[in-house]
């Protein structure tokens, strides 16, 4: 399958294109969104095993919003139903996406907590006494090990961002599809660190009015994510 490779400057017209889906139909979008965030906040109720359940499914709901941005663009409606077409006939490789994002969570969990985490852990949760020189090297170590765990986690997101729509869309395997998705966006890295820039500034500017601009900021940022599977897979129609 054919990747392109867009300019750096499609990094910001991806979010101008999510936020044109949104405004849409704004109110629906913001329900979608509320729903998931009170599935995950009901599902993080269960000990442990809630964030584990949560990110397996993930990729089942992300499916099915970007079955509802592509509705919406065609012209049809955008429904509440639509936070749950993932689940149709496609699920199985989809939660085979999650899983394989957990398993790459624990491992780089193992990795931090290896190179110094422990010793974070020890100080935060336990409240060990640490002297000037003792509190440096554990400063040092927390940092190492959050660098350490910074680097790992970006192409295991590379390897998940569109996956779930080349699922969907292109009924490629969950590995296949884990494969392409880092290719394509190691292919396009220029233009997702300007959408990762424009995105964090968008962030700090939508929290200052008590949060209230996550209202649609997040909602813009999953319909971006479409935006950029169209930019750079679908190169037979226009972006």
């Amino acid at each position: 399958m054919e990747v392109r490779q867009v300019d750096a400057k499609q990094g910001w017209q991806w979010i101008v294109n999510g936020f044109f889906l949104f405004r849409q139909v704004p109110l629906v979008w913001i329900l979608l969104c509320t729903t998931l965030l009170l599935i995950a906040a009901t599902l993080s109720l269960i000990p442990m095993a809630g964030q584990f359940i949560f990110t397996l499914l993930s990729p089942v709901f992300l499916a099915g919003l970007m079955i509802g941005s592509k509705a919406l663009e065609q012209g049809e409606k955008l429904e509440m139903a639509h936070l749950f077409a993932g689940f149709r006939n496609t699920s199985a490789p989809l939660i085979t996406i999650g899983g394989i994002y957990l398993v790459g969570q624990v491992l780089i969990l193992g990795v931090a907590m290896l190179i110094g985490g422990e010793v974070m852990m020890g100080l935060l949760v336990d409240g060990k006494r640490v002297d000037e020189n003792e509190l440096k090297d554990v400063m040092n170590s927390g940092l190492s090990a959050l660098l350490v765990a910074l680097m790992l986690s970006i192409p295991l997101m590379m390897a998940a961002w569109f996956a779930p729509l080349l699922v969907i869309f292109k009924d490629m395997s969950a590995v296949d599809a884990m494969r392409l998705s880092f290719l394509a966006c190691l292919k396009n890295i220029i233009a997702f660190q300007i959408y990762g820039i424009t995105l964090i500034a968008l962030m700090l500017i939508a929290t200052i009015p008590y949060g209230l601009g996550l209202f649609v900021l997040v909602p813009t940022l999953f319909a971006s994510i479409y935006a950029s599977y169209k930019d750079i897979f679908e190169t037979d129609e226009p972006a």
